[in-house]
């Protein structure tokens, strides 16, 4: 009897054991967040995206931490459109400057334009899209009736225009010890005034969805003012079709300026692109080196960019969250 009753304690305790154990792993949830990386971290084209990007980034500024600006804008006519060597890597343009300090100073200011200017159409499509979708009506019609007028231009059209009226509008200026031109803000603004269509239909139609919720409904039957509940109930759960457009965005604004650049629209000297040093060289298209080593990074740079796009997307789908 005694060896029965404390073989049935021991049942009896680890039968407890084994329930206290499963419900202490049933207590541990996994976020959508947490999948979200988790399915991004298995995307192999993403993460060679990223290492891709990584690298061109490591260029551009361990490159201008040993190379000062003042070796890409030194020139030297006895020295033009040498071919690459051992003295000038990436050789030299028209009128003698160093293509490889050019290229790694020229990166620098185009993935800064790309993502300042992406950054600005963030913050301008997020917000129009959050008001047209939460106040409808009216003021949503004809939000998106100006989104869809701009949409039926071409952005390259409008950025033609705008960079005639406004180029000389601001002066050149210094900052932190550098000179840049004009065209480097307003080239900016117009890259991102020019491309928050998109954010903003998407933002509206998420909020479209999200204010219908169990959750804003809750909310907003508690009191809860309108910008807490726009700011801290429906604008993070934007945040994922936000980060992939925007992601996407950087590689489309890169671009946008390599193409002004080559019209001779983009940025002017002496602040250095990869889009002006092809517009540079359209005249001297026998050399070779002059735009394959500007054009060759915005390719990898675009593509790099394209294929963390198309991770994101993935790893973000609500359909696909395992």
């Amino acid at each position: 009897m005694t060896t029965t009753t404390k073989l049935d304690s021991l049942g009896d305790s680890s039968k407890k054991a084994s329930v206290i154990t499963l419900s202490s792993k049933a207590e541990r949830g996994v976020s959508n967040w947490q999948r979200s990386f988790r399915r991004l971290r298995q995307h192999r084209m993403a993460i060679f995206g990223f290492a891709l990007l990584a690298a061109i980034i490591g260029f551009v500024v361990i490159g201008s931490l040993l190379i000062p600006e003042s070796v890409a804008n030194y020139n030297d006519a006895s020295r033009k459109l040498q071919p690459p060597s051992a003295e000038h890597w990436f050789g030299t343009d028209q009128i003698g400057r160093d293509l490889f300090a050019r290229s790694i100073w020229g990166g620098q200011m185009s993935l800064f334009i790309g993502v300042t200017a992406v950054l600005l159409q963030m913050v301008v499509g997020t917000a129009i899209g959050l008001i047209a979708g939460y106040v409808g009506g009216v003021l949503d019609a004809l939000l998106m009736r100006i989104a869809e007028a701009m949409l039926s231009i071409p952005q390259l059209f409008l950025a033609l225009i705008a960079v005639r009226i406004f180029a000389g509008t601001i002066p050149d200026f210094r900052f932190l010890g550098r000179e840049f031109s004009s065209t480097f803000v307003v080239m900016i603004l117009i890259i991102g005034l020019t491309s928050w269509m998109r954010v903003a239909r998407i933002v509206r139609a998420a909020v479209l969805s999200l204010k219908e919720q169990e959750f804003v409904t809750a909310a907003r039957s508690l009191g809860t003012p309108t910008r807490r509940l726009l700011m801290q109930h429906i604008l993070p759960n934007c945040f994922a079709p936000v980060i992939v457009s925007a992601t996407l965005g950087v590689g489309g604004a890169i671009l946008l300026e390599a193409y002004l650049g080559f019209l001779g629209l983009g940025v002017r000297a002496p602040t250095a692109t990869w889009g002006n040093i092809i517009g540079d060289s359209y005249r001297f298209l026998s050399s070779w080196y002059f735009w394959f080593f500007p054009a060759l990074f915005i390719i990898l740079t675009g593509l790099a960019i394209n294929f963390i796009g198309d991770g994101l997307r993935d790893a973000f789908d609500p359909k696909s969250l395992k």
